[in-house]
């Protein structure tokens, strides 16, 4: 019999878990340029937590709506106009052209120029976690931060889904890097290569500059807050550079008090004196529609050295799309290690 619905997980209303719902939905057909593509993996990101709780944010869209902003697949019908993709071919790529994600779904239509072929030897899961998680990393390390080989990196947050991801490639960048996380996170962030810095122990400005000295050439905020990026500011040294990647503390204390205050911090400290710099850092989805060669061409480089083992993603669970609740629960939770992924049955992916 003829496939004419799938299932997704939408949000219904603002607030907890609960109020993500799996239900069923019209078999998506591709427009011209766009591709059908059967999702086996979804990531689930700290921004989805965000938009589900919030009465409103920029850009969300009327409820029900879908989460997800990166997905990995197989093409399973290319619109009229699509070349290069074959049928059953595995490819990645991330739904911000949608506006507010859309991956939270067995099938989706996205634009052919937004899908780039995963190379054999990368899982669904592994290869989801390189499309937002690393692109993000790897704009925030180099276009941003531009970080040079032999400079010291602080990165907040090292344990988590960016954290890693920023971790690998400050090793495969050949940076000194230095990571805060807590408990188990704390060996994750040594396997990397980094010198790990318990946030609930110690001081992190302190720390740092009783390991370099003279501070570190750049530090990567995902947490965001005006009291943290301050101590993140503290522990440069002259001419080093402050990245503000994102308000991930938001799912704790709330949109306001952190976003607002760290764009006002940010915009202050760009008119102190001191030779260090907090440069402009537009979010990915502005980034990649200005620059569309350097996304397909960072995110292929991205996932072949991925499944060359050189870049090492790190999956930490692996859970039913019809279980979203309980992957944001998860992260809810934290002390999670790596990237929460959704699977589907397509995936060839145990949950």
């Amino acid at each position: 019999m003829t496939q004419t619905t799938i299932h997704r997980v939408v949000v219904v209303r603002h607030g907890g878990p609960e109020v993500l719902e799996y239900v069923e939905h019209p078999l998506p057909e591709p427009e011209p340029g766009e591709v059908r593509v059967n999702v086996m993996a979804a990531g689930v990101s700290g921004f989805d937590l965000m938009y589900r709780k919030a009465r409103w944010l920029p850009g969300m869209p009327r409820r029900p709506f879908a989460l997800g902003e990166d997905v990995v697949g197989t093409v399973d019908r290319p619109g009229p106009g699509v070349i290069g993709l074959e049928l059953g071919q595995m490819v990645a790529g991330t739904t911000l052209a949608l506006g507010l994600g859309g991956g939270y779904t067995e099938s989706l239509c996205l634009p052919a120029s937004d899908l780039v072929p995963v190379p054999p030897g990368l899982d669904a899961a592994e290869a989801v976690c390189l499309v937002v998680n690393y692109l993000t990393a790897h704009l925030h390390l180099h276009q941003y931060g531009e970080a040079q080989r032999g400079e010291r990196v602080l990165v907040h947050g090292a344990a988590g889904g960016v954290g890693t991801a920023l971790l690998d490639l400050a090793r495969s960048a050949g940076l000194e890097a230095y990571g805060t996380a807590t408990g188990a996170g704390l060996e994750v962030v040594a396997a990397f290569g980094a010198t790990p810095i318990d946030y609930r122990r110690e001081d992190f400005a302190q720390r740092i500059r009783a390991l370099t000295g003279d501070g570190v050439d750049l530090v990567v905020d995902p947490l965001g807050g005006g009291p943290h990026l301050w101590r993140s500011y503290r522990a440069l040294r002259e001419g080093g550079r402050l990245v503000w990647l994102g308000s991930s503390a938001t799912k704790d204390r709330g949109f306001l008090r952190v976003a607002v205050p760290s764009l006002v911090l940010q915009l202050l400290l760009r008119f102190v004196p001191d030779g260090k710099r907090v440069p402009s850092t537009p979010d990915l989805g502005a980034f990649t529609q200005r620059h569309r060669d350097w996304y397909r061409d960072t995110l292929a480089e991205l996932l072949a050295l991925g499944a060359a083992g050189e870049l090492t993603p790190v999956v930490a669970a692996r859970i039913p799309l019809a279980e979203a609740a309980r992957a944001h629960e998860l992260l809810e939770r934290g002390g999670h290690i790596g990237k929460v992924v959704l699977v589907t049955d397509h995936s060839d992916v145990p949950a």
